[in-house]
Order: structure tokens, then C-alpha cells, then sequence
């Protein structure tokens, strides 16, 4: 596992640095706002036209090849499959996708200007059983896109591939609380020896692997209405059946049935990209790594970063009601609930 992911700080950058990079980089003057972020900076600029821009200043422990493989993927899926709703990569005044900046404390970082979408995150508007549909398929479109996309550094080491999650092994023991202890060892335990033998056979392709509300952008008008996928930081090579169990898995949130949530999703993704039957057997479960994983990691980069606790927590809760719901039931009868679309969309 890389050690720099949990602990490389973000990037700290003034409103006024960002705004000097833009002119100096792009020619453009701006008006920056900071955006909340885990690792990376990011900026809101305005133009003086009122066209509005993201400026992403990388983490430092992100090597060049994996920026590139994000750059690489968005300039992909506007190729093969332009009314994606996706950011787009603008270029330097160099004609280059991208630059350097370095930090007071001497850290390089990767610098990008991307086209700002319009709308507003689904985090915070009325979930309904329509949206999830909508979200569903629109991830399904999304690896639609990406099937074909290959990059050297796809398979990078990431914190976030939950195929992966048995190199987070160490961080259990620094779950406070017996209960909640035992809780997550029990579910480590599970997926090192029933689930990660079965990964290798899947397929396997790019993944967005971040598919959570904060990360998709809905009409503000009409919320059940995608205008945009964001964020492509944590996209890896992984079995394809990693990404719609991450996208489940934050689907559970404040749902009053949150398995049957994330099975409205499952089932939307399945009708326009379906599951194989051995994903089918094991969605559920790595929906649960998922869960596994967000803990771990948020409760050991809250403790290493206080100053940034509410953005590195914010789904943790969540994830800890899930594993305590899905600790009850046996894997069976979760694999069951979460199918339920996908077994009557099968049979009518």
C-alpha cells in the first residue's frame, strides 16, 4: 500500500496563489473560491465573462503518470462518448494539459484548469426511488464509456480499491471500541478469505470508483435529472462489479429501507450494464468492503488531520450504521435484498 495516500496533506494554496496560477498558466483572470476537498486543492474561479472553472492542484504524492491517467480518461470518454457529462480538460497557454506548481514546503504538485458543470450535488437533495434509477444507469454509461480505455498507470496502488481492502489490515487495531472493533476485524476477515480469492476471474476495466453523491450533479430544477460526474481522483483498473458496489454503498444513506435503496440502484445499473452471475453472487459483499474500507481509512486520516475532520468524516457514520445492519443479517439473505431489482427486472 502506499503510505504516502494517508499521509501527504492537502495542498494549501491561497484564493490569491490560485488566481496568479490562472493568469500566469491560462491567461485568464479570476475570481478563486476554495472548494472542501480530502487530498486534493481545488478552486472555483469565475472569469470576468462569469464563465466559471475548477483549478485542481493535485496532491503531492500523486506521481505525474497518475494525473495523466485521469487527463487521459476524461479526454477518452469526450472521444467515444461526447454527451457524457463530464469535465473537460482545457489547455495551458503552452498548449500542454497541465503544469506544476511548488509548494512553500517544496512538495511538486500537478496543476489542471477543467470546465465547471452545471448543477448541484445530489448530497442534499430529496432522494427518491426515481433518482436512484437515474444515478444507477448513468454510472452504467459511464463504464459503458471507459470499457475500451486502457493507461499504463491504471493499475496503480490506490488506497480506494476496495479489491484491495486487505492492505488496510493494519489499521483495525486502531478502531476504538471492542464492539466496533470486532465489527470491522470480522468483516476483514471475510473478505481476505471468501472474497479476495474470487476477485482475480472477474472482469476488470477502469472504474470512476467514487461514485457518491457529492461526486454527481443533478439539475437544480429537476433532481432527478444527472448534469455531471466529477472527480475522477480515484479511478483504478478493478473488477467492474467494485464500481456499482461503491455506488451502492452510498446509496444507503438515510434511506429508510437503505438496502432496498441501494438495490433500486443496482438494479438500474444491471439493466444497462449487466452483471455477470458471479458478480451477482458477490455484489453485496464488496458493497460491504466498501463500508469496511471508508472506516478505516476516515477514522485514521480524521486522527492524522483534525484541522479537516468534518470533510474526511463525512461518511463515516453512514458506513458504520451499514456494517452494523449488515453484520445482522446473513450474506445470503443481503445478496438477496440488494438483487431484488436485478432478479425481478431478469424475470419480467
Amino acid at each position: 500500500m502506499n503510505g504516502a495516500q494517508l499521509a501527504s496533506s492537502v495542498p494549501d494554496l491561497s484564493p490569491a496563489d490560485a488566481e496568479q496560477l490562472a493568469v500566469r498558466l491560462y491567461g485568464i483572470r479570476t475570481k478563486a473560491e476554495l472548494l472542501t476537498s480530502e487530498r486534493d486543492e481545488n478552486f472555483r474561479l469565475t472569469g470576468e465573462d462569469d464563465r466559471n472553472y475548477l483549478l485542481k492542484i493535485s496532491n503531492p504524492s500523486d506521481a505525474d503518470e497518475v494525473v495523466d491517467l485521469q487527463t487521459a480518461c476524461l479526454d477518452h470518454i469526450a472521444r467515444v462518448d461526447p454527451a457524457r457529462p463530464v469535465p473537460r480538460i482545457l489547455s495551458t497557454l503552452a498548449g500542454t494539459s497541465g503544469d506544476h506548481v511548488v509548494l512553500a514546503d517544496g512538495r511538486r504538485c500537478a496543476v489542471r484548469l477543467l470546465t465547471y458543470l452545471d448543477g448541484v450535488q445530489a448530497k442534499g437533495t430529496a432522494c427518491s426511488r426515481a433518482q436512484r434509477v437515474q444515478l444507477g444507469a448513468a454510472l452504467a454509461r459511464l463504464d459503458l464509456a471507459l470499457r475500451d480505455f486502457v493507461h499504463p498507470a491504471a493499475s496503480h496502488d490506490l488506497l480506494w480499491n476496495i479489491a484491495r481492502a486487505d492492505r488496510l489490515v493494519h489499521l483495525v487495531d486502531g478502531i476504538v471500541g471492542e464492539a466496533e472493533r470486532s465489527i470491522v476485524q470480522h468483516f476483514m476477515d471475510r473478505f481476505i478469505n471468501k472474497l479476495l480469492p474470487r476477485l482475480g476471474g472477474l472482469r476488470a476495466q477502469a472504474i470512476h470508483n467514487d461514485f457518491h453523491l457529492y461526486n454527481v450533479l443533478v439539475a437544480a430544477d429537476d433532481h432527478e435529472q444527472v448534469t455531471g460526474i466529477i472527480d475522477f481522483g480515484d479511478m483504478v483498473h478493478a473488477p467492474l462489479v467494485s464500481e456499482v458496489a461503491t455506488g451502492a454503498a452510498y446509496q444507503m444513506t438515510d434511506a429508510a429501507d437503505p438496502l432496498a435503496a441501494a438495490a433500486d440502484f443496482v438494479g438500474a445499473y444491471h439493466a444497462v450494464l449487466p452483471l455477470l452471475p458471479e458478480e451477482q453472487d458477490i455484489v453485496a459483499e464488496l458493497m460491504t468492503t466498501r463500508h469496511l474500507i471508508t472506516v478505516l481509512i476516515s477514522e485514521w486520516r480524521s486522527r492524522r488531520y483534525p484541522e479537516n475532520h468534518a470533510y474526511i468524516m463525512r461518511h463515516n457514520p453512514a458506513s458504520w450504521a451499514a456494517l452494523r445492519l449488515i453484520a445482522e443479517l446473513t450474506p445470503q439473505d443481503a445478496r438477496d435484498r440488494l438483487l431484488a431489482g436485478v432478479r425481478s427486472g431478469d424475470q419480467g
